[in-house]
């Protein structure tokens, strides 16, 4: 198949998608896209931008003010144009969710956990600790009782600070194994986290995007439009099986992972990629003052290093 009719394809698949999260689309385009470009553009720009994946105004409108309720964005208006900018809750899920989606495989283990104990206290919500830990790769042993082997020490101190129990849990940094059996330390890992599960949507990842890499490595380059569809379906893709995993080190992985060649193959792709759609970027999109903004230093330290 040429480029044009993978990339037909890929909104063919997206589209089949039930439901339809518009919401969740338009996060991983100020995420992926504006973040690092200054977060803040014209609503039309975005219409525009999801108008070939089937998206139409209405379905962008509804979702964008449950994003602004949800404090993720909010919108400025200037005459008849709404802008919407990253509010400052977006900013900060924004540089937690980074780590995840562009950093490489962990290989530099040392063996050490992190424990957050949940006392029965009145002022802890279990239930939603155990959420919000979750997303933060933090695996369950028991209801009070959550492990990583190596957890952002920073970001799950925002998290607990944002639940306001930063000072009713106990942790335990840099707790060790040492006494631990491999086997139930194995028993532990399946136990916390559903890898089986992970290791089906990576395959099912790699499945639709390596024909996609074979044929954009051989030069077949689409116009800065379609590269700039290809690369925000693909990362959406990516980023919602990355919020599933608690991204442990190789050492606790099954091997021939099949995270690390979706790691890799998303790489390499987004670097094809990267060239045209950023140029279509920066020729379609307008904030309130005028072009997007350039790219800001951190976004080319993206997997590992972008050229």
């Amino acid at each position: 198949m040429t480029i044009a009719q993978q990339l037909e394809k890929l909104i063919q698949d997206f589209q089949q998608q039930q439901p339809l999260r518009v919401g969740s689309l338009i996060i991983t385009v100020y995420g992926d896209l504006l973040a690092l470009r200054g977060g803040a553009v014209w609503l039309g720009n975005v219409i525009n931008l999801l108008e070939p994946l089937g998206i139409n105004a209405r379905h962008v409108r509804t979702a964008v003010s449950r994003l602004n309720k949800d404090n993720w964005i909010s919108p400025h208006q200037v005459g008849r144009k709404s802008y919407y900018s990253i509010t400052d809750s977006g900013k900060r899920r924004f540089r937690n969710a980074t780590p995840q989606i562009y950093a490489g495989p962990r290989s530099d283990w040392d063996q050490s956990w992190t424990l957050v104990i949940l006392p029965d206290n009145k002022n802890i919500n279990k239930d939603i600790a155990i959420k919000e830990l979750g997303w933060l790769g933090f695996g369950r042993i028991t209801k009070g009782i959550l492990a990583h082997p190596m957890p952002d020490m920073l970001t799950l101190e925002l998290t607990l600070d944002g639940l306001g129990i930063r000072n009713d849990v106990i942790i335990l940094h840099k707790a060790s194994h040492e006494l631990t059996s491999s086997s139930a330390l194995d028993t532990m890992v399946k136990g916390c986290w559903n890898l089986d599960e992970l290791s089906e949507m990576y395959g099912k990842f790699l499945e639709r995007y390596r024909p996609v890499y074979q044929t954009l490595s051989k030069g077949d380059i689409p116009e800065a439009s379609d590269c700039l569809l290809i690369r925000i379906l693909m990362v959406h893709e990516y980023r919602k099986i990355l919020l599933r995993d608690p991204r442990l080190p190789d050492m606790l992985m099954p091997t021939h992972w099949e995270g690390n060649s979706a790691y890799q193959l998303c790489r390499d792709i987004y670097q094809l990629l990267l060239k045209k759609s950023e140029l279509c970027l920066s020729t379609m999109m307008e904030t309130e003052t005028g072009p997007l903004p350039a790219p800001d230093k951190e976004f080319f330290q993206r997997f590992g290093g972008l050229k």
